[in-house]
């Protein structure tokens, strides 16, 4: 905005930070300034910290080589710079050039190793924090839920999963819980979301459109692909991974959910629905339907995924305790909740 007419508050930032956080918070942090706070002199910020954005590969390089004296060289500062560049894009698809930092230098397996990266670089202790804290907290009908999703991931029995949930029952709070416990296991789990919006509600989320290479126009199609080759990252990663949560469903094409269930079992080489994953599938058919310009309510109707071929393989979870009521305790809100309810389902009349 042009309030700070240099970088002295953000030199500030970083300075206080380099002295309590790890390389790894402090790569984070160096990240979100570069986004968010549009510092006047990146090359210079970046100068002026590269030694403690990078503080932790030359001791992990020590670690590997005992006995060797290793000091800071341009290889571990571009490998800083990967990482970076990685963070960036997972957050805002910018690259350095466009922060104004040096591009770094990447092989073709770090080009392949980038979307693995992202998707596995998450801090165990922080997840193992995250679980202890929330998992308690659980209520029954969505313990219920946790645990369902659970034992078929764990079984490997794949197939796609529909969690209903209206507004106020926790959905976000199970989903990153479960999000959690994946990665605590150093499995991949891919959050991604309809929106941009409800896509920062999740751990690790992105758009759809984004993460999964949907076509811009599924319906010009018949039996529409999302656009990701074998021997990418993107294609590595579906390939590994054990979860994929699609939040706010009900705004999705059927035609999307199809595209998906072809393209995973292509990559997997796998016959079984999503070939052999488990897509949660998360939202309220109560709320937004797909919008489908100047069609009428039968085009709707006909995009939904109820209209899908693939929906009636579809497990499907409910969650019933709205956790503003639970929680507050408030009889007025919570019959106001129900009345919602009703008239969605469409019981009642306004």
């Amino acid at each position: 905005m042009g309030l700070l007419e240099d970088d002295a508050q953000w030199d500030g930032t970083m300075t206080e930070a380099a002295t309590v956080q790890s390389p790894a918070r402090l790569r984070n942090l160096f990240v979100i300034l570069l986004l968010t706070c549009g510092p006047s002199n990146p090359g210079q910020l970046w100068e002026s910290y590269k030694e403690s954005l990078t503080e932790d590969i030359p001791i992990q390089a020590r670690r590997e080589n005992p006995g060797i004296v290793l000091d800071y060289t341009p290889d571990m500062f571009n490998q800083t710079l990967i990482i970076l560049e990685d963070k960036a894009l997972g957050m805002a698809g910018k690259d350095l050039k466009q922060l104004g930092l040096p591009t770094p230098q990447r092989t073709l397996g770090d080009r392949l190793s980038r979307e693995m990266l992202r998707e596995t670089s998450y801090d165990l202790n922080d997840l193992n924090e995250y679980i202890s804290a929330n998992k308690p907290l659980l209520l029954p009908d969505q313990r219920a839920a946790y645990n369902d999703i659970l034992d078929r991931i764990n079984r490997k029995a794949g197939g796609i999963i529909f969690l209903d949930a209206p507004g106020g029952t926790g959905k976000i709070f199970v989903i990153n819980l479960l999000l959690a416990k994946i990665r605590q296991q150093s499995k991949i789990a891919i959050a991604v979301a309809s929106s941009g919006i409800a896509a920062t509600l999740l751990h690790g989320g992105r758009t759809a459109h984004s993460t999964l290479k949907l076509p811009l126009n599924l319906t010009q199609c018949e039996a529409p692909l999302c656009n990701i080759s074998k021997g990418t990252g993107e294609a590595k990663v579906l390939q590994e991974c054990k979860l994929i949560v699609r939040d706010e469903c009900t705004m999705s094409h059927r035609q999307a959910l199809e595209a998906l269930d072809r393209t995973l079992q292509d990559l997997r080489g796998n016959g079984k629905l999503m070939g052999g994953a488990v897509l949660l599938l998360a939202g309220d058919f109560r709320q937004t339907l797909p919008v489908i310009p100047k069609g009428t309510m039968a085009d709707e109707l006909k995009a939904c995924l109820k209209a899908s071929y693939l929906w009636r393989h579809v497990h499907k979870l409910k969650l019933k305790t709205n956790m503003r009521v639970h929680l507050q305790g408030d009889v007025a809100a919570g019959q106001f909740a129900q009345q919602l309810l009703s008239l969605g389902d469409g019981k009642n009349s306004c």
